[in-house]
């Protein structure tokens, strides 16, 4: 019912900047939370940061203060600016997009790698 797209992966030397963006479509329902997660080699996947359709924000203890995560209900985009990036934050990382009415649905990931 919901398709999640993101963009905005690539390859960032430690202390680096890079905006990730998901696009959503399909049928949306305004009460929803979007989120991001990430996933490493070997691990689970983790909450990085979400946003409530009233644009509240809870992050990972890990990227507070270097990521920050914004919603355009208009367009149907969640990004996410990640700044001052280190070698743990890579991953592949994932759009998530949960409601109560029509459940939890994931984009492909993108990834992201922070090494010199």
């Amino acid at each position: 019912q919901v398709q999640l797209v993101e963009s905005g992966g690539g390859l960032v030397q430690p202390g680096g900047s890079l905006r990730l963006s998901c696009l959503l479509s399909g049928r949306i329902f305004s009460l929803n939370t979007m989120g991001w997660y990430r996933q490493a080699p070997g691990k689970q996947r983790d909450l990085v940061a979400v946003i409530t359709n009233g644009a509240s924000t809870n992050y990972a203890d890990s990227v507070k203060g270097r990521f920050t995560i914004s919603r355009d209900n208009a367009k149907n985009t969640v990004d996410l600016q990640m700044n001052g990036l280190k070698p743990e934050d890579t991953a592949v990382y994932y759009c998530n997009y949960r409601s109560a009415y029509n459940g939890n649905y994931w984009g492909q990931g993108t990834q992201v790698t922070v090494s010199s």
